[in-house]
């Protein structure tokens, strides 16, 4: 089973410290894998975060969130890991993670977690 890759997500500086922005960064292309029928699991994921000192570089968070693609794990997991790994990379001032689960067995789930400084 393959792992989830934090070790290739990077930062930039944000040039503007102390400015407040929003930034939030949206994809459909979201997979893992259900950990009890091994089957797929679909999800629009949404990242928002108020940066402090570092933004997140966008074609490593790219590459970070397919590397859950063979991962067997519950969506609660899902949201919270994202969380914990991008605010240890990055330590916004706030950050905001949902997942929004395609349908599965008629039920469509969303996921929400947030960090504030």
């Amino acid at each position: 089973m393959d792992k989830i890759d934090t070790k290739i997500l990077e930062s930039m500086e944000y040039e503007y410290t102390g400015k407040r922005i929003d930034i939030t960064v949206e994809t459909d292309e979201f997979t893992c894998l259900c950990p009890w029928s091994g089957l797929p699991d679909f999800a629009h994921v949404k990242i928002s975060y108020i940066p402090n000192k570092l933004c997140i570089e966008l074609k490593s968070l790219k590459l970070y969130l397919h590397s859950y693609r063979n991962v067997g794990i519950v969506h609660e997991s899902v949201v919270n890991k994202i969380l914990a790994d991008l605010v240890k990379k990055i330590k916004p001032k706030s950050m905001y993670v949902e997942a929004i689960f395609n349908l599965r067995g008629g039920l469509k789930t969303t996921v929400k977690a947030d960090y504030k400084k």
